[in-house]
């Protein structure tokens, strides 16, 4: 391919250009398009991947969360609209009868699913925030990100000592901005409690900075709630089918409680597990699409190039014949109109390219808390590759106007007028 190197064969090229250049213009504008939507689908694809996987960040995604309902069926003399609780206990009766289970903890809660808000007292200022009990293992499940102090340990659950974890947001309603609130105390339904960490929710999480987190034995004392759970925190073995863990934790609790086994209304499951999954689907479908979609559009471009060469050909036959009467060897015609084409649709690619990357970098500064969007890229791997395509449909297509210039015979084309 050494016509690439003569400076002939690019003014050769790019007198054709100008003789044509509506004609040139709207073809390439069909190749640029293709590389223009690959590269802006592709990358805001990958964006919308990037913000889930930061709200996902540090929570388990192979994890369901179990919590007690109301029965909608009769079941052995008990009747519809039965009110389930779950117990400490249930932790180690599912833990015997379900296999596949990394973690179990059970929680509890005040100010969420119908129960009234912890009120929260500091002097003068006072706010409403729900408050949890919860074990140290939650900080496996659910990253706890502490920017001063510490998340509660074992020896707060077995003295059931009375210290809490506050949210960002409970510090700068309760405390002034040049206050330490660590050692401080804080007074919840009239009981105080020594703040021991503060943590800060990272933007799209849905943690929340508004918490209170209270040592799971210590909320049972003080708020009276005895071995009765709010619900079960779950997550399964990386071997394990989330969702076939879900039903065998509900089978389990549905013999235990005396429920019919078709009742799902006793036992409502969060599954973050099988949301993950289908997330993840609909993120990969959508790549697969986004590929497809630029591909053939670029292809549709490329064949544009292609028909524009043959028409090329055609009107410079007499031009050709010249130079195949001059001495131009079968190889070097062909070389030409395959160079042609390959420049043409590289340029076209390059230029949808440079346009759609503006329009990611535009995108990136609309990122929001409402809608997970975060750093729309396409990898440099994507972007070779798209470019390797380009560069093989360029010269694939450009097989038959090459062939079609070669078999111009001199003496014919010289008859051309």
């Amino acid at each position: 391919m050494h016509i690439i190197f003569k400076i002939d064969s690019w003014q050769e090229l790019w007198h054709s250009v100008r003789k044509n250049k509506l004609r040139t213009i709207i073809t390439l504008i069909g190749v640029a398009w293709g590389m223009f939507l690959f590269v802006v689908l592709l990358g805001a694809s990958k964006g919308m991947e990037n913000g889930f996987n930061k709200i996902f960040e540090g929570i388990a995604s192979n994890s369901l969360f179990i919590i007690p309902r109301q029965t909608n069926e009769p079941f052995k003399g008990f009747p519809r609209g039965r009110q389930m609780k779950l117990t400490i206990h249930d932790v180690k009766y599912i833990k015997e009868n379900t296999q596949g289970i990394s973690n179990i903890i059970p929680r509890n809660v005040l100010g969420m699913w119908g129960t009234i808000p912890g009120q929260t007292v500091r002097g003068l200022k006072k706010g409403s925030y729900p408050v949890f009990g919860d074990f140290p293992e939650l900080d496996r499940l659910q990253k706890i990100h502490l920017y001063d102090g510490r998340f509660i340990n074992q020896k707060d659950i077995d003295e059931k000592r009375k210290v809490c974890v506050i949210g960002e947001r409970v510090q700068q309603e309760l405390f002034a901005s040049d206050e330490n609130p660590i050692s401080q105390y804080i007074q919840i339904n009239g009981i105080y409690f020594q703040i021991i960490g503060i943590y800060k929710d990272r933007k799209n999480s849905w943690l929340g900075d508004d918490k209170v987190f209270l040592p799971f034995n210590t909320f049972q004392q003080v708020f009276g709630q005895g071995e009765e759970i709010g619900w079960l925190a779950i997550t399964g073995t990386p071997e394990k089918d989330i969702k076939e863990l879900e039903n065998e934790v509900k089978a389990s609790l549905k013999r235990k409680y005396n429920v019919a086994p078709n009742d799902e209304g006793a036992f409502m499951c969060f599954n973050l597990g099988e949301m993950y999954g289908k997330v993840t689907g609909f993120l990969t479908g959508m790549q697969i699409l986004t590929i497809s979609v630029g591909i053939l559009t670029i292809l549709a471009g490329v064949i544009a190039i292609s028909n524009i060469l043959l028409i090329t050909v055609k009107e410079r036959t007499k031009e050709i014949g010249i130079r195949r009467a001059l001495g131009a060897k079968p190889s070097e015609v062909r070389a030409q109109v395959l160079m042609e084409s390959v420049v043409l649709t590289l340029f076209a690619g390059i230029s949808g390219f440079v346009a759609a990357t503006f329009i990611l970098m535009y995108l990136s500064t609309l990122e929001s808390d409402e809608f997970p969007f975060v750093n729309p890229t396409v990898s440099p791997a994507n972007i070779l590759w798209a470019i390797s395509i380009m560069t093989f449909l360029g010269l694939l297509i450009g097989l038959l106007p090459a062939q079609r210039a070669v078999m111009i015979k001199p003496i014919e084309a010289l008859r051309t007028e």
